[in-house]
């Protein structure tokens, strides 16, 4: 009896992956299920970013080129809806599942078949959003903040796209759930709280605020489902409804939602700059405070998105100054980030570039949202192509190339061997180039009047749309560097288990590339402190 256990104990140990597309099907291996989510970000990414080129191509020159207004207001609403829930969202719950185990010496996530089906939700979810597009009427051409009334003109598409929101929510929340239980049950027995690394504690915020906020874009949705389908009128004025009581309500979720898609990336480039300075994180610890108060801020600051409705004073001043103030946090941040390169030995591998370009661009977006703030300016910035340059600059060289960063940094320890460091530095630089040449010209059109989400513009807005859309097309083709990176990121040297001069926490400690089960007894105490990223 006792050998057949020891056998069965030993089979256990030893087996690996399933073979074949079952092991993708069903497995609830942390990291293959991170793999999941990364290579789905990375379609829905392309797929994102063929709607941004239709958008971008019609809006080259003056006049209608290529496509129907009402097509064009369709790839807007849908190019934001899979670049936020499709791309950036998943890619930074891939780098989650796959990182936060290893990071607090977890064997697995906690919850591991929740961990399948929050993944499997997703391609059905874009699967029925992509779907409307062949409907009768078209797909949703709203805008992605789904604003009524306008939405409810939408055709046969209308309930299709409140369900495959519904969805996406359902994954988000069970994703955040196994982070939260993952953390805060599963870390090795010596790891503190705040000896965690700067990831792990934005993703645990993250997770938080996705918990917090999902349910309302999940209420906000289901009453335009029932003003369109059951006449009920929440925001319909002939029934005695508000239709800015919707954007009230969405807008609570909607400013978390820009922190759900930036604290992630907080963490990967708190992460990577001190690895490439050789020097431990400045301000651990005020890191994670920054993060927190960021994160409570979030809740307080909605009604910035809404300053042209006609709110009573008290309330444009008081979302005024509460906006203005979480820029203070997130100064923290990026000083700490400064002082840790300070007197660094630096040295500029491509996730230290993407880091770097990262702090200096998203900067400059943090400074423009400053701006947004001061409610008399917001009323000549609303609605115009300033704001669109505002995101942008927030969310691409912000997260996406945060996203990038974490990808080339931790590539050697998922696959074993070095990247090609030379196709890897091609695409930062085309990337940083080109994004620039994108959106910063969108801060110019913006300020002399040109509105958003408008197919056709007068003359004199062309030259600068023209640079725009160059840079557009640029960008877009500079990101084929990144696939052939990919693709070829097998054909390289092996990497050693550090992978890179000394970097910081438990991943490094683990073979290259990560067995498919790590972990099996909790590190010791003496490996979390000499691993640990505050005692440094």
């Amino acid at each position: 009896m006792a050998s057949t256990v020891a056998d069965a104990i030993k089979e256990h140990d030893h087996h690996g992956p399933a073979k074949g597309i079952k092991r993708w099907l069903f497995t609830t291996n942390h990291k293959d299920i991170g793999t999941l989510y990364l290579i789905f970000s990375l379609v829905m990414f392309f797929i994102g970013g063929a709607m941004a080129l239709v958008v971008r191509t019609e809006l080259m020159q003056p006049g209608l080129q290529f496509v129907h207004p009402e097509f064009f207001n369709s790839m807007t609403t849908m190019h934001a809806l899979i670049m936020v829930f499709g791309a950036v969202m998943p890619a930074f719950v891939g780098l989650a599942n796959w990182m936060i185990p290893m990071m607090i010496g977890a064997p697995d996530m906690a919850l591991p078949r929740m961990n399948n089906w929050s993944f499997w939700i997703l391609p059905v979810a874009f699967g029925i959003l992509l779907s409307t597009l062949f409907m009768p009427g078209g797909a949703p051409a709203g805008g992605w903040t789904m604003y009524p009334p306008l939405i409810l003109q939408t055709g046969d598409a209308f309930p299709y796209l409140i369900f495959s929101v519904h969805l996406m929510g359902l994954s988000s929340i069970m994703g955040a759930i196994n982070i939260i239980v993952t953390i805060l049950n599963m870390r090795a027995p010596k790891m503190t709280l705040l000896q965690m690394p700067i990831f792990v504690w934005m993703w645990l915020i993250t997770a938080y605020l996705l918990i917090a906020v999902m349910p309302v874009l999940a209420g906000a949705v289901t009453m335009l489902l029932t003003d369109q389908f059951f006449g009920t009128s929440f925001f319909q004025a002939a029934g005695g409804g508000d239709p800015v009581m919707f954007q009230h309500i969405f807008w609570f979720f909607g400013h978390p939602e820009v922190y759900i898609m930036i604290l992630p990336a907080f963490g990967v480039i708190s992460e990577i700059i001190p690895t490439f300075s050789r020097k431990p994180l400045f301000g651990h610890d005020s890191m994670v405070y920054a993060g927190s108060s960021i994160a409570f801020l979030s809740f307080i600051v909605w009604a910035h998105h809404m300053f042209t409705v006609g709110m009573p004073l008290s309330g444009q001043l008081f979302f005024m100054f509460a906006t203005m103030l979480i820029a203070v946090p997130t100064g923290v941040k990026v000083f700490n980030w400064v002082g840790t390169m300070w007197k660094g030995s630096m040295t500029f591998e491509t996730p230290m570039l993407f880091s770097l370009a990262f702090v200096f661009l998203f900067t400059i977006g943090g400074f423009s949202g400053l701006m947004l703030a001061i409610t008399a300016a917001d009323i000549q910035y609303h609605d115009t192509y300033f704001v669109v340059a505002h995101f942008h600059y927030v969310l691409v060289p912000g997260s996406i190339f945060a996203l990038m960063a974490g990808a080339y940094y931790w590539l050697p320890k998922w696959t074993g061997y070095m990247y090609n460091e030379t196709a890897g530095k091609w695409h930062f630089w085309t990337s940083t180039i080109f994004v620039n040449l994108t959106f910063f010209p969108m801060h110019f059109v913006g300020l002399a009047g040109m509105p958003r989400r408008i197919p056709d513009y007068s003359t004199q807005f062309a030259d600068f749309n023209m640079m725009s859309s160059i840079g557009a097309i640029g960008f877009g083709l500079s990101q084929l560097i990144f696939v052939y990176v990919l693709l070829t990121a097998k054909k390289g040297e092996k990497a050693t288990d550090a992978v890179w001069d000394n970097p910081i926490g438990l991943e490094w400690t683990v073979p290259s590339p990560a067995p498919y089960h790590t972990f099996d007894t909790p590190p010791g105490d003496e490996l979390i402190k000499s691993h640990s990223h505050s005692s440094h």
